[in-house]
């Protein structure tokens, strides 16, 4: 598998552009629109991480359906939809650790899938947005 494209890295980075604004928005805000901003960050966390699951259907597919693939391509949805629905608060931190553990499992699904040219990127992205998460559950 190829390394990622400009395209690709400058596609992943505009990705976080609701995270960091999210994060910030929430420490800046009157306090009444806190925990909409906190909500809308945590809905965001929860496609985001959705999204980063269904990245190992597209390998399960290429590379034969792979059982592991299609197992952790369902769990990170599967664990943010309730994190969306739980306070922001509490759901923030769940869903930034989501980020950050999906990271670490792909590290080893990536590898054997050819795909760890993707990682550096990955890691990258992955730990802005759980930071942001973090950040934004601070906020609460």
């Amino acid at each position: 598998m190829n390394a990622p494209t400009a395209l690709a890295r400058r596609l992943g980075y505009a990705g976080l552009l609701p995270f960091i604004a999210g994060a910030l928005l929430v420490w800046t805000v009157h306090d009444e629109l806190r925990p909409e901003l906190m909500r809308g960050l945590a809905l965001y966390a929860a496609v985001i991480a959705s999204f980063l699951g269904g990245i190992h259907w597209g390998l399960a597919m290429q590379a034969g359906s792979p059982s592991r693939h299609l197992v952790w391509g369902v769990l990170p949805a599967l664990l943010a939809w309730p994190a969306a629905w739980m306070p922001p608060g509490s759901g923030l931190v769940l869903l930034g650790a989501l980020l950050l553990a999906g990271y670490a499992v792909d590290r080893g699904l990536y590898a054997a899938a050819g795909a760890e040219a993707w990682l550096t990127l990955r890691f990258r992205l992955s730990a802005v947005a759980g930071l942001c998460c973090f950040i934004g559950a601070a906020g609460a």
